[in-house]
């Protein structure tokens, strides 16, 4: 008698495709605003640090002209893509390996235009800053760690 193929799939594909859906819907999209001044200074993305957790999305929105988003060599987990928008443009970037991530605006890098991204439990503490990035960005990033790392 043949294996009977269909009553399988009928009960196993949907329960496949459930799964798959669910993980997706789990995944949140998360706007940061490219800005020429905000509370924290001149040249900044807004907000400056969020958590995500594997999987979420961050929108980076051109709100003022003249940035983008682009990741820092050596600032991001192992496996992890690298990313580089336009100026001007918006960029949506997913976070999928855990690690601690930096991003930079390539024209405002030496203005310390910098964001950190922790996706999954990463200690802030691990945050390693290589030492090619501009002293204003290495400042930015450790005002951001010390914000972040505030109780609330």
């Amino acid at each position: 008698m043949p294996f009977p193929v269909f009553p399988i799939l009928r009960v196993c594909l949907p329960l496949v495709l459930s799964a798959l859906l669910c993980s997706q819907a789990a995944a949140e999209t998360f706007e940061v605003h490219m800005r020429n001044r905000s509370a924290t200074g001149a040249m900044t993305y807004e907000p400056e640090f969020l958590k995500l957790k594997p999987g979420d999305k961050i929108k980076f929105l051109a709100s003022s002209n003249g940035h983008d988003a682009v990741s820092i060599p050596g600032m991001a987990p192992a496996g992890s893509k690298p990313f580089k928008g336009k100026i001007n443009e918006e960029i949506e970037v997913s976070f999928d390996a855990a690690g601690l991530y930096g991003v930079q605006c390539l024209p405002h890098y030496a203005m310390g235009m910098v964001m950190l991204v922790q996706v999954g439990d990463a200690p802030l503490s691990g945050l390693q800053v290589p030492a090619g990035v501009p002293e204003r960005a290495q400042q930015r990033f450790k005002d951001i760690v010390s914000r972040a790392a505030a109780p609330r």
